[in-house]
C-alpha cells in the first residue's frame, strides 16, 4: 500500500514540476484559461489542474518557396527568399493563432509575390536591399498580432526565362565591348600626343634625333639581324637635284 502511494506521489510530483531552459517559455492554462508566460528556471503546475504548452524564444529560419511572378513590365521571373523571425510573446503566439509557424510562411508567400509584383525587372535585379526592406515591413506588420518578430527578409534567388538571360548576355557583351574600344582609342589617342610632342622636341635638338638614331641602331644589333636601314638626309637629294637642274 505504502509503494503504491509513493509511486502516486512521485507520478504527481513529475506532472507538476517542468524545467524550462533559457530560451524557452511556458504558457500556463488553469481549467482553459491562461494565467500567463512562465519561466525559464523551475515551473509548478497543480497537477490535473493546469497545461503548460512551450514556446521556444529562439529565431527561426523560414524557406520561402519559389514563386511565380509576373513583374510590373510583364516579365515572368521565379523568386524565393527566406525570412528570419522570431516569438516576442508567447501568450500570444499559443492564443492568437493555431499554428503561427504556418501562418507566418503564408503571409510570407502572398507577401513576397504581391510586393515583387509591383516592381520592374531592373529595381528587382538592382534595388534587392529596398525590396528586402519592405517585405520585412509588411510581413511583422501582419505577423505583430500574434506576437512574432520578423527580423529580416532576404530574396535568395530570381531565375530569369532562358530568353531574357542569353538578351542579357548579349547586352553585357556588348558593353564591354563598347568600353573596350573606348579605352583603346583613348590609348591610341594619348600615344600620339606622346609621339606629337616627342617630335616637336627632336625637331628643336638635332643632337637629341642622333642620340636616338645611335640608340636606335644599337638596339637592332643587339636583335643579331644582318639588315640594317640606314636613314639618307632629304636635304642631300634636294641639293642634288638643284645641281642636275
Amino acid at each position: 500500500m505504502w509503494i503504491v502511494l509513493l509511486v502516486l506521489f512521485l507520478l504527481l510530483l513529475y506532472s507538476a514540476v517542468r524545467i524550462l531552459p533559457e530560451y524557452e517559455r511556458g504558457v500556463v492554462f488553469r481549467l482553459g484559461r491562461v494565467i500567463g508566460a512562465k519561466g525559464p528556471g523551475l515551473v509548478i503546475l497543480i497537477p490535473l489542474i493546469d497545461r503548460m504548452v512551450r514556446v521556444d524564444l529562439r529565431t527561426r529560419t523560414l524557406d520561402v518557396p519559389t514563386q511565380d511572378i509576373i513583374t510590373k513590365d510583364n516579365v515572368s521571373v521565379s523568386v524565393d527568399a527566406v525570412v528570419y523571425y522570431r516569438v516576442i510573446d508567447p501568450v500570444k503566439s499559443v492564443v492568437e493563432v493555431e499554428d503561427f509557424d504556418y501562418a507566418t510562411s503564408q503571409i510570407a508567400q502572398t507577401t513576397l509575390r504581391s510586393v515583387c509584383g509591383q516592381a520592374d525587372l531592373d529595381e528587382l535585379l538592382s534595388e534587392r536591399e529596398k525590396i528586402n526592406l519592405k517585405l520585412q515591413e509588411i510581413i511583422d506588420k501582419q505577423t505583430d498580432p500574434w506576437g512574432i518578430k520578423v527580423v529580416t527578409v532576404e530574396l535568395k534567388k530570381i531565375d530569369l526565362p532562358e530568353e531574357l538571360r542569353k538578351a542579357m548576355a548579349r547586352q553585357a557583351e556588348a558593353e564591354r565591348e563598347r568600353r573596350a574600344k573606348i579605352i583603346s582609342a583613348e590609348a591610341e589617342y594619348q600615344a600620339s600626343q606622346k609621339l606629337l610632342e616627342a617630335a616637336k622636341v627632336l625637331s628643336k635638338e638635332p643632337i637629341a634625333l642622333q642620340l636616338r638614331y645611335l640608340e636606335t641602331l644599337h638596339t637592332i644589333g643587339l636583335q643579331g639581324g644582318n639588315t640594317i636601314v640606314l636613314p639618307f638626309p632629304l636635304e642631300i637629294l634636294k641639293e642634288f637635284s638643284k645641281k642636275i637642274e
